[in-house]
């Protein structure tokens, strides 16, 4: 009691820089259990703590001792760090394996949490929700759903643990990092994948075929009274709207209920314009495939983004995870025919696909509940701040700018194909899902295109450890083509528009954006002037039209005409010798005749 009564204290005097609370007495807290082998070490610290991850694993084991016909656990992959990535899975008659689990007629949710091993709800509200459900008290959710439960993602992060980890957060007392243990942000790698944790989760998705996966995370930014805000891509701007229009109109109404009528006040995913000036309004955010909902909605997965309140009080954000957990359980048993047959009916692949969007210049608007605040000028930062007051203030009509307006779209190929070379691409799509044929005969392929950069800019820092590019490009015909040994993925299938935004040279979140295609802007083979010169003249006398371009360039380009240098690599560009890799993205694009037309 004395430890807990020490780490209390701690905890209100480092978040003394805090704003002030509205105090909250939630119906949820009747949740909360206070002895017993199986009350967390949540409950046990008053809803101030959450255990290491020795600690975890033991409360994981204590599950599955206390209702093994129901619960058993898997690991699902390796971290780095050499830690273990377990996963409860619960289900009503003890069938854990994959292919029972798909087949035993429930619909299947996947909650994780942890991912970012610092915004820990997740964890702590669904060990109560599955001891719960191990000791009788809720044993209805199992006639429900079967349930996977990741409680711990990010299992390296969620070991450097520290009472500073995040300064806008209450609580718990010790959290984990953002980052795993190589300063990876795992919610920044769904499509490049190049962490183990991730991959894990990957093939959970591809084995079990989850009908709803739920990502549980806190959020930064502003003070607000809403304590549990989620969200998925709106129907307007998602490439799967279908689905989008199930979560909206069926499931969000049923979890909003849910969670009022425990006493809290949930909310939208969205996001304040200026931290300065609350009133200027929201930005609603539309989450690219690098992230797990932007993910999910490009590959047809049913997801959920839970963003709880970072400056509410942990043990109000684990109730109200609970909460939202129980509501989301329900709607799923509910309407999960209604999410499954959109879900089938997105697996068919538009022949456009936007791939880039930016923020609305005119705004909608919502009512939002925010809280009090005030403006002063900062000695300390030389600009005006911003100090919430704890006290309500609700907005009737602020703005709010969606990310909405296309940017960029692209005709979808009807395949994409992959030369052998390029092997670990094929491996990364089998990861994701994603269909792939080997082509085992010497039969030409027609209809190609090629994308060839015309210009490029590499970022000056490095982003999840890898040197992103921007590339601008012409698309060239390739005369058929033998392709005997490549690799043929099709976009007509479940998940074709995930195929498309990885392999499509112009998507932001492409392999190609992500720098896996960096060897095409160095060249290898080198020319001698002695050599090239006399070649030159004799290219240009056998060319007349090629003459009249490189004297139009000398005319018209003062720098190119001043430059011996420009001017011999023109002339090489020309020849034959000219390296015809350079420069060149080495996965092919097929058309189907219609398609050409349009295509750039």
């Amino acid at each position: 009691m004395f430890a807990n009564v020490i780490m209390l204290s701690t905890m209100l005097s480092m978040n003394g820089h805090l704003p002030p609370l509205i105090p909250w007495q939630g119906k949820s807290l009747q949740l909360i259990q206070n002895s017993g082998p199986l009350t967390t070490d949540f409950e046990l610290s008053d809803g101030e703590a959450s255990p290491t991850y020795e600690d975890t694993m033991k409360f994981v084991d204590r599950l599955i001792a206390a209702n093994p016909t129901q619960f058993s656990s898997t690991t699902i992959g390796e971290s780095f760090g050499k830690r273990e990535i377990k996963m409860i899975v619960a289900s009503e008659n003890g069938q854990f394996s994959a292919n029972m689990i798909k087949s035993n007629g429930k619909p299947t949710i996947l909650i994780q949490a942890g991912i970012h091993s610092g915004e820990i709800d997740g964890k702590d509200a669904g060990f109560m929700l599955l001891r719960d459900i191990a000791t009788g008290k809720r044993r209805d959710l199992l006639s429900k759903a079967n349930i996977l439960f990741i409680p711990i993602l990010n299992v390296d992060g969620h070991e450097r643990r520290s009472k500073f980890n995040r300064i806008n957060q209450r609580g718990p007392i010790e959290m984990g990092f953002r980052t795993n243990g190589n300063n990876l942000n795992l919610n920044r790698d769904y499509t490049k994948v190049d962490t183990p944790e991730v991959k894990a989760v990957l093939q959970v998705i591809n084995s079990y075929n989850p009908d709803l996966y739920v990502d549980v995370h806190v959020t930064d930014g502003a003070d607000y009274q809403y304590d549990i805000t989620y969200g998925y891509t709106p129907a307007f701007a998602s490439e799967s709207p279908k689905i989008a229009s199930v979560l909206e109109e069926k499931f969000q109404p049923h979890i909003d209920n849910t969670l009022s009528q425990q006493g809290h006040t949930p909310g939208p995913l969205v996001f304040v314009m200026n931290k300065r000036e609350f009133k200027e309004g929201l930005v609603g955010w539309i989450a690219a495939p690098r992230f797990s909902n932007g993910w999910g909605d490009i590959a047809n997965v049913p997801s959920i983004l839970v963003e709880n309140h970072s400056l509410k009080p942990y043990k109000q954000r684990v109730l109200g995870t609970y909460v939202l957990l129980d509501g989301a359980i329900d709607a799923l048993s509910i309407h999960h025919q209604a999410l499954k047959a959109a879900t089938m009916a997105e697996q068919v692949t538009p022949r456009e696909l936007v791939v880039e969007r930016r923020y609305a210049k005119e705004p909608n608007y919502i009512p939002f509940k925010g809280i009090k605040y005030k403006r002063f000028e900062s000695a300390l930062s030389g600009q005006t701040e911003v100090k919430y007051l704890g006290e309500a203030q609700t907005y009737q009509k602020l703005p709010i700018y969606w990310k909405k307006e296309i940017v960029n779209k692209v005709t979808v190929p009807d395949a994409f194909y992959i030369p052998s070379t390029y092997s670990f691409i094929v491996d990364k799509l089998k990861i994701q899902g994603i269909e792939i044929d080997l082509i085992t005969t010497a039969e030409p392929v027609s209809n190609i295109k090629q994308a060839e950069v015309s210009d490029y800019k590499f970022d000056r820092l490095p982003f999840e450890s890898r040197f992103r590019v921007k590339a601008e490009f012409n698309y060239l015909s390739v005369d058929p083509k033998n392709l005997e040994g490549w690799y043929k993925v099709s976009t007509e299938q479940g998940r074709g528009k995930l195929a498309t935004h990885l392999l499509h040279p112009e998507a932001p979140d492409s392999f190609f954006a992500w720098g896996d295609f960096q060897t095409i802007f160095q060249r290898t083979e080198y020319v001698e002037n002695y050599a090239l010169v006399p070649y030159a003249r004799s290219m240009l006398k056998d060319n007349p039209k090629l003459a009249l371009e490189f004297d139009k360039k000398l005319r018209e380009d003062k720098n190119f005409e001043s430059d011996p240098k420009a001017r011999l690599n023109w002339l090489y560009s020309k020849t034959p010798y000219y390296d015809q890799g350079y420069l060149k993205y080495p996965i092919l694009m097929q058309y189907k005749p219609k398609q050409l037309e349009v295509e750039k």
